[in-house]
């Protein structure tokens, strides 16, 4: 047998761990296992992203929109750095990353080029998970302990790589000994329930509710059959987080769409008069609009025991698989659907798409961004994914883009930070070349990190089946990030700079599409999804539209709920509540 080099050992490994690409920028520290990747023709496959930091949102997209576990390399120093951001992304939505660093420092401890203390770099994003090789012989074992940790806790881990073992041979044959690390590649996946005295407790609870909302996060992908079953047998409404936002069909009459501050007024007066909760798979962290202390008794399912109760007291915890554990429910459930309030719920849902409608069709200068996004709700494909960036363009997704059922929608959900739509738009392509992608950002993203990705595009994008990436840039020119209603400022510390989004598009030898009329919104996106390679829409839109946040938990309809008012009363005071929340 021929020796081989530690880097083929990692290509080996990340071949049996079933990672497709790696992502990253190239350096001396990391070469060799760049040349070893490139040694494969194609798989695993390094892509070079233009900045460290892109690459780790690419490696955290990868595993957002694959379910498997992403790959970012980089080198010592200012590159290890600028991992940070997408790791962190990775850590608080809990997706398996791996980050594989290589080092290449000599001289003294102390004094030697872009050295930087890697175990306490890594250390709070990676769960402690930072592991040094040392030998030729535990790299291949080292590996497959940050693939399983990863993989298990869904958290990212670091594996830091010295150049020159990249570059030592590895023996043919290995004998094992004291001290030596063994470990093999592979995901078991556990069928994880919750004990059954725990499923009567939580079935009795949700059977004696009288007004239920399930609140649905991402821990309910795979779960949407039982989520509308469970919803159909309790009579109840649903609202969705906004990592949650895919996991369901939004044109279900009782879906209220997301909660909190980006949400809507129908999701906030759900939570407003429920007296029961079940929360599925969701750390949703606008506690601001979860039902008042003690109003609500409250089931939760998730994965991961230590986020149970985090956000609101949770009567029943249940730790399991989402639908496994619905599953199990619905076996001890009585049926009982409680017609007036989902009547209730239902006339809260028309009269919020009434609005969304009205605010959409609003007058703006020079277009209003909730057209454009209404615009492509009409014309969105039914496979596929979007990408979406943090700014007002975040909002307006939450509120006016209905995802057909099966398009995959990912975002930083938790970190919140800006530049990441992009990169993940590059890895959901590179994960499904044949289906088309929608990328949502805002200026500010496109500025940060958008116009260099682009170049990341133009590369790749002729290898693609289905050539479709659509790039939607809000041009607002608001340096202050969020638009929101105010009036724009004449200060040009506070105007950002107009750059020519599909001008530079077209420079690139992409297709570029640029509108400022809103009669042509539409036109404008049945070009860019007709377009025979990647294309920008930019849409040059109104900083001052409203963001309009919902009112949280409203204490009328409470009131009226718990003073047993009619149904029809009740409806009545929905729409007056949502007619004052539009001149907020």
């Amino acid at each position: 047998m021929v020796d081989r080099t530690v880097a083929d050992v990692v290509v080996e490994r990340l071949l049996a761990w079933r990672v497709p690409r790696a992502f990253g920028y190239p350096g001396e520290a990391i070469a060799p296992l760049v040349d070893a990747l490139d040694r494969t023709g194609g798989e695993p496959a390094f892509i070079p992203a233009r900045h460290e930091e892109t690459a780790s949102f690419m490696a955290t997209g990868h595993a957002k929109f694959t379910g498997g576990i992403g790959v970012c390399l980089a080198t010592q120093g200012p590159s290890a750095v600028q991992l940070l951001n997408g790791l962190y992304d990775a850590k608080l939505d809990s997706k398996p990353v791996v980050a594989i660093v290589g080092e290449d420092i000599s001289g003294p401890l102390g004094g030697a080029h872009q050295e930087i203390g890697l175990s306490r770099l890594f250390g709070d994003v990676c769960n402690q998970f930072v592991r040094y090789g040392r030998s030729p012989e535990d790299v291949g074992p080292l590996l497959d302990q940050a693939f399983r940790t990863a993989a298990a806790t869904r958290s990212p881990t670091c594996v830091v790589l010295p150049r020159q073992l990249q570059e030592a041979l590895v023996p043919a044959l290995q004998t094992y000994g004291a001290g030596v690390i063994t470990a093999t590649p592979g995901e078991p996946l556990a069928r994880v329930l919750p004990h059954e005295a725990d499923l009567d407790a939580a079935a009795q609870l949700l059977s004696g509710g009288q007004r239920t909302a399930i609140l649905v996060g991402q821990g309910g992908r795979d779960a949407a059959a039982e989520i509308i079953e469970m919803a159909d047998r309790l009579g109840a409404g649903v609202a969705t987080s906004l990592l949650g936002k895919p996991v369901l069909d939004e044109r279900l009459p009782f879906h209220t769409g997301v909660l909190g501050e980006v949400g809507t007024p129908a999701a906030a007066e759900l939570m407003g008069g429920c007296d029961t909760l079940l929360m599925v798979g969701t750390n949703d962290p606008w506690t601001d609009y979860f039902p008042m202390p003690e109003q609500a008794r409250t089931v939760q399912i998730d994965i991961d025991g230590r986020r149970i109760g985090t956000r609101y007291p949770a009567d029943v915890p249940l730790v399991g698989d989402a639908a496994e554990t619905l599953r199990a429910l619905l076996g001890r459930m009585r049926g009982r659907p409680e017609q007036q309030w989902r009547a209730t719920v239902e006339s809260s849902v028309d009269r919020w798409r009434e609005v969304a409608a009205e605010r959409a069709a609003a007058a703006a200068d020079p277009v209003n961004p909730q057209l454009v996004l209404q615009e492509l709700s009409a014309r969105i494909p039914g496979t596929g994914a979007v990408a979406v960036d943090v700014g007002s363009v975040l909002y307006w997704y939450a509120r006016h883009l209905t995802l057909p059922p099966g398009v995959n929608a990912q975002l930083c959900g938790t970190l919140g930070s800006m530049g990441c739509a992009l990169p993940y738009a590059v890895a959901a392509k590179l994960a499904a070349p044949d289906q088309p992608v929608i990328a949502l950002l805002g200026d500010g993203a496109m500025q940060l990190n958008g116009l260099a990705e682009l170049i990341t595009v133009s590369h790749l994008w002729q290898q693609w089946r289905d050539p479709r990436l659509v790039v939607l840039v809000l041009n607002n020119r608001d340096q202050n990030g969020m638009g929101g209603g105010r009036e724009p400022s004449s200060d040009r510390t506070h105007r950002r700079p107009d750059v020519p989004y599909a001008g530079w598009a077209r420079l690139l030898g992409l297709h570029g599409v640029r509108v400022d009329r809103p009669e042509l919104v539409g036109a404008a996106w049945d070009e860019a999804l007709a377009a025979d390679r990647p294309c920008v829409l930019e849409a040059v839109v109104d900083p001052a539209v409203s963001l309009a946040p919902p009112e949280p938990a409203f204490a009328d309809l409470r009131g009226l709920y718990a003073e047993g008012a009619p149904a029809r009363k009740v409806r009545e005071q929905v729409e007056v509540t949502a007619n004052a929340n539009d001149l907020v």
